[in-house]
């Protein structure tokens, strides 16, 4: 895997979908097969989020970001949680 993707832990669905729609730019969902799905589109969201959920959390996923400021926002979602971030606009 490369070091650049963000590891999600535990992280609320339906915030999580929330902090993509305020993503600017690609963030793609990547799979340990090397399998990687743009978030950005609802279908995408759709087939790659149904099948890491477990619960109504996200068991395991690594996202890669192309804007550093989305990068940075989705990283502290999944630090602090939905109420540090998802808040402040």
């Amino acid at each position: 895997m490369p070091a650049n993707l963000l590891e999600l832990h535990d992280v609320d669905v339906p915030e999580f979908l929330k902090l993509l729609d305020r993503c600017q730019g690609n963030v793609y969902l990547v799979t340990r097969e090397g399998d990687r799905l743009n978030l950005k589109s609802k279908l995408c969201q759709l087939v790659g989020l149904t099948k890491l959920i477990e619960g109504g959390k996200i068991a395991e996923a690594f996202i890669e970001c192309e804007n550093k400021d989305d990068e940075s926002m989705l990283f502290r979602f999944n630090l602090f949680g939905d109420s540090a971030v998802t808040d402040q606009k």
